[in-house]
């Protein structure tokens, strides 16, 4: 449980850094996302997804 909340940590700081750093680029990325399909979108979340469980499995196992 506390791996999750440690990883739930990261994940902000991380999206923190980008808002802080290049608000005008984040904005437009939402615009961009907004507009693309929904097939789109969710094979960027399916391929997101699994990359983030490859990587976990290469650095835990």
């Amino acid at each position: 449980m506390t791996d999750l909340v440690v990883a739930l940590g990261l994940v902000l700081v991380l999206e923190g850094i980008l808002y802080a750093l290049a608000p005008e680029t984040m904005k437009t990325m939402m615009r961009k996302v907004l507009e693309a399909p929904d097939q789109t979108l969710r094979l960027a979340g399916l391929v997101a997804a699994g990359a983030g469980v490859l990587l976990v499995w290469l650095v835990r196992g």
